[in-house]
């Protein structure tokens, strides 16, 4: 059995887009006709230029081999041109096409992919959703009205949903990280008073921000949002200054999580051996697939910390954390979209089910997925912006931050 033909795919999902504007999903198929499906997830060259170098990670370092030899391609690619470190956009090339060689080897042995990973140590998974809006609600405004969000907090714990994410603290920036306005202090306060008066003790809050802060800015967050007591504060500086968290988690007495922009064992091992982070969040179209991200909660293992693998991309990505997590016995919950997102279910036949705030592992070989090939072709992305994008105006302490949260505005 070898590797030998790649197609992808270059989704975009129709408004409004949750989930990001586009997923990237490669096609390997084998001598023998098996097909297996993978996503990247790495966002910082277009779509075009990914592609590009999807290809020639695949031509180079996979092409012609056994689907069962993944550490070996992993080593060329994370060895490739005298590297040996992270680097964002091959380990995300690498992820997809990973995960692809993954969903064969369980179709050609007919078994799930949680089989070979240790089999089912979670017969169910539990899941969490940002908040987002209703279609009657989807404006930019929703992302700072306190009362509309804690509606829809409501909405969702009736629905079965024991844990929501929700970031109101203020914009996301190019720049490094910065104090926050004390009016995203006092708003993510209300936000968090809110929700938790809207869904009791019902459902835990997961505070979420995106690296904007200072060390002491992250502090002063962290310690304001303390007496509502998330179950999370995540992300809240830079992730690129990974000895920081360690500091942040000195003063601030809420678990700190972190990892969806983090790639390889490498940079958790720093993280868990620096202290003070808990909660691992890898995304596994980012880490390096599948056989990464089992080695990174193995690590994790002996740190006493906990895996919640990140969903902010498409189907592919979310199946693969779904067979992580069955397979673990340190999971603390994965990311969905909603109830596993309308769209991203038509692409995937609406083979994964969500019952009552549970994901249900698959049965089914490979990803237990059937991927639609025609609605993907039917969807493509023809616009010239990232996946997703950061501000570049810096924070504004004077007029107050409004700023989209979840997902980005439709393209016009």
């Amino acid at each position: 059995m070898r590797l030998k033909d790649l197609e992808i795919f270059v989704v975009a999902p129709p408004a409004p887009g949750w989930g990001g504007r586009y997923w990237i999903f490669p096609k390997l198929t084998t001598e023998t006709g098996l097909v297996g499906y993978g996503e990247c997830y790495a966002t910082s060259v277009s779509p075009q230029v990914m592609i590009a170098v999807i290809e020639d990670v695949f031509a180079r370092h996979m092409q012609g081999e056994n689907p069962e030899n993944i550490e070996l391609m992993f080593r060329r690619a994370y060895s490739a041109g005298f590297t040996q470190r992270p680097d964002l956009t091959v380990m995300g090339a690498f992820s997809g096409l990973e995960i692809a060689c993954w969903d064969i080897l369980g179709k050609a042995r007919n078994r799930p992919v949680w089989a070979f990973l240790g089999g089912k140590m979670n017969a169910r998974i539990r899941s969490y959703t940002y908040i987002y809006p209703s279609p009657s609600e989807e404006n930019a405004n929703f992302w700072v009205d306190v009362e509309a969000t804690a509606r829809a907090a409501k909405r969702y714990v009736d629905m079965g949903f024991t844990a929501l994410k929700f970031d109101p603290a203020g914009p996301y920036t190019i720049r490094g990280g910065h104090e926050p306005a004390m009016s995203d202090i006092s708003r993510s306060v209300a936000f968090c008073a809110a929700i938790r008066d809207a869904v009791g003790d019902r459902a835990d809050l997961l505070f979420g921000t995106h690296g904007q802060f200072s060390t002491p800015g992250a502090i002063r967050m962290g310690k304001a949002i303390e007496p509502y007591n998330p179950l999370w504060y995540e992300e809240p500086c830079p992730p690129d200054n990974l000895l920081e968290f360690a500091a942040i988690a000195q003063h601030v007495h809420v678990p700190l999580a972190t990892g969806e922009r983090m790639s390889t064992k490498a940079e958790f091992g720093m993280l868990l051996r620096a202290g003070g982070v808990k909660i691992l969040q890898p995304a596994l179209g980012r880490v390096g697939g599948i056989h990464e991200a089992k080695k990174i909660a193995a690590l994790a293992e002996i740190f006493n910390a906990q895996i919640a693998p990140h969903l902010y991309a498409g189907p592919v990505e979310w199946a693969a954390n779904i067979h992580l997590a069955t397979s673990i016995p340190n999971l603390l919950m994965a990311e969905t979209i909603e109830t596993g997102g309308s769209f991203h279910q038509q692409l995937i036949g609406h083979t994964i089910k969500w019952e009552e705030g549970y994901i249900i592992p698959p049965e089914t070989p490979g990803l237990g997925i059937n991927f639609n090939e025609n609605l993907a072709r039917a969807h493509p992305y023809l616009g010239d912006k990232l996946h997703l994008e950061m501000q570049e105006d810096p924070c504004d302490y004077r007029h107050g931050n409004k700023f989209q949260g979840g997902a980005p505005a439709p393209m016009k």
